[in-house]
């Protein structure tokens, strides 16, 4: 998703500056005192800023007028439940239904322990994004990734480092997500059918189950902010709950099939191909937990004022989600590796093996049940992820008019981009496989450089535990993710890549 990289200083500097009227710094809460001892007229004063900034709040600062006129920025009237729904329709997906795969190349005892280091790791650096989103009470917040990377380490390295990487992810997610349900239509469409050759003989080709699935996504995703998908964001995480749950409790009930292993499965000779395998499985765990690049957009819907600052109710929705996220990946991983063993195929994980398995002894409406659930979760999920893309798109158009987007606009580039993921969707069907490489690229947004973000903007003392534990975490994370990016180039080499150019 190249093709969306974007100038990040459309973006005002930051998203609150501070005012200074002579000698005072305005606050609506000690206005009054100041119009007894200056004898300024409260009403015209304040209206008059607020025509001219937007907002104010009470420490002295007003909001960025930009910030009132994007998707993310434009409301902040978020709380803990919203969060916490865009928390988990983000951060739990289909990624989740390849743990059993890395299982299977790691075993029951290092499957275990890798999930758990990789969920501390995680957890860890979303606490340090949350609390640099502001890193002050009453200071500037840094409602995107790009903003608090171009903060920490200077215009041009920050742009370097985050423009790419968080741009494909939104962009790249939203082609996956295009790819995934516009094949888990032709999926339902054909369990529907049951067989009957009449049925199945009307149904669309690939490029045009794509093009549904587009159609209803960019239709759903006129919506005009982050905070007003809240409803589809809690949709989106029931949804993946349920799909999740459903699979593998099934998988237990209907039993183990004959012959399952639990051995790690035969590799090539070669001692590369038995590294490159494990590497491989670790990157599945690690790229289970995905989303770090919206952490500050959905902490940025959020009011924030010095007695009740964003990252208290931020908090809160973070324990909660990756609690339920820790609830529902744990199972599905051990539950999926002991119904399948290593037989779970890479390519659509525990959910092609239950199909492959199961699938003929149950009930199609069981089966069509899940598909629509995936579907569902696939349709919320895009919505969470192009925003980001939406308010980069709208940042270029404000900062050249010096106004807010007209509604005929948002259309046009919403249309655009649901017409350019699509293209993108069709032209590289086979983009799932390239993801272990492109995840292990963009990694350190998870791992790495939430470490060294800290170490710039909070500079605790060197040599300090915190500095060590950081500065140790972050160059792991950076040495971890080349591993992963020359182990996924090595299976890639070695077993090749099905390029199926425009044949989805």
């Amino acid at each position: 998703m190249g093709e969306l990289v974007l100038e990040a200083n459309n973006y005002g500097p930051a998203d609150i500056v501070p005012i200074h009227h002579s000698n005072s710094t305005i606050c609506l809460e000690d206005l009054e005192l100041q119009v007894i001892t200056s004898n300024i007229n409260t009403d015209s004063l304040v209206s008059r800023e607020i025509s001219r900034t937007g907002s104010i709040d009470c420490q002295g600062y007003e909001q960025n007028e930009q910030e009132a006129w994007l998707p993310i920025t434009e409301s902040r009237n978020g709380n803990t439940f919203s969060v916490t729904f865009h928390l988990l329709c983000s951060g739990f997906g289909m990624q989740a239904l390849l743990l059993p795969v890395a299982f299977g190349t790691l075993g029951w005892a290092w499957g275990i322990t890798s999930w758990l280091l990789a969920y501390v790791w995680q957890l860890y650096t979303i606490y340090l994004l949350v609390r640099l989103h502001q890193p002050l009470p009453g200071s500037v917040r840094y409602s995107r990734y790009v903003q608090l990377a171009i903060a920490a380490f200077g215009a041009k390295l920050g742009k370097v480092l985050s423009i790419f990487p968080t741009m494909y992810l939104a962009g790249g997610t939203c082609v996956s997500l295009i790819i995934t349900g516009g094949g888990t239509l032709k999926l339902l469409f054909k369990t529907m059918c049951d067989g009957e050759a009449t049925c199945l003989a009307k149904s669309l080709s690939g490029e045009e189950w794509f093009l549904v699935f587009t159609c209803m996504a960019i239709l759903i995703a006129q919506l005009p902010n982050l905070n007003s998908l809240t409803g589809l964001s809690l949709i989106g995480a029931i949804t993946a709950v349920l799909y999740s749950t459903m699979i593998w409790v099934l998988s237990i009930y209907k039993g183990k099939p004959s012959g399952v292993s639990y051995s790690p499965p035969e590799i090539a000779n070669s001692d590369m191909s038995k590294i490159s395998s494990i590497f491989n499985a670790l990157g599945i765990i690690a790229l289970a937990f995905r989303g770090h690049n919206l952490i500050l957009e959905i902490q940025g819907t959020l009011p924030s004022n010095p007695k009740y600052p964003s990252h208290k109710p931020m908090s809160k929705g973070v324990a909660v989600s990756y609690l339920i996220i820790a609830m529902c990946q744990l199972p599905l991983a051990i539950a999926g590796f002991w119904a399948y063993g290593n037989k779970v195929p890479n390519n659509g994980g525990l959910l092609t093996a239950f199909s492959q398995v199961h699938g003929p002894n149950t009930s199609k409406y069981t089966m069509g049940f899940i598909y629509i659930l995936i579907l569902a979760n696939c349709l919320c999920t895009f919505q969470v992820y192009a925003m980001p893309v939406f308010d980069n798109l709208e940042a270029v158009y404000t900062s050249k008019k010096k106004q807010r987007c007209a509604r005929w606009v948002r259309i046009g580039i919403r249309l655009f981009f649901g017409g350019l993921v699509f293209f993108v969707a069709v032209a590289f069907p086979f983009l799932g496989s390239l993801a272990p490489l492109i995840g292990g690229i963009t990694l350190p947004l998870t791992l790495a450089y939430p470490c060294f973000m800290w170490l710039s903007m909070k500079k605790p003392r060197r040599n300090g535990f915190v500095w060590c534990l950081n500065l140790g975490l972050g160059c792991f994370g950076v040495v971890f993710s080349v591993l992963l990016v020359v182990a996924a180039a090595w299976t890639l080499s070695d077993k090749g890549l099905n390029a199926n150019f425009f044949k989805p």
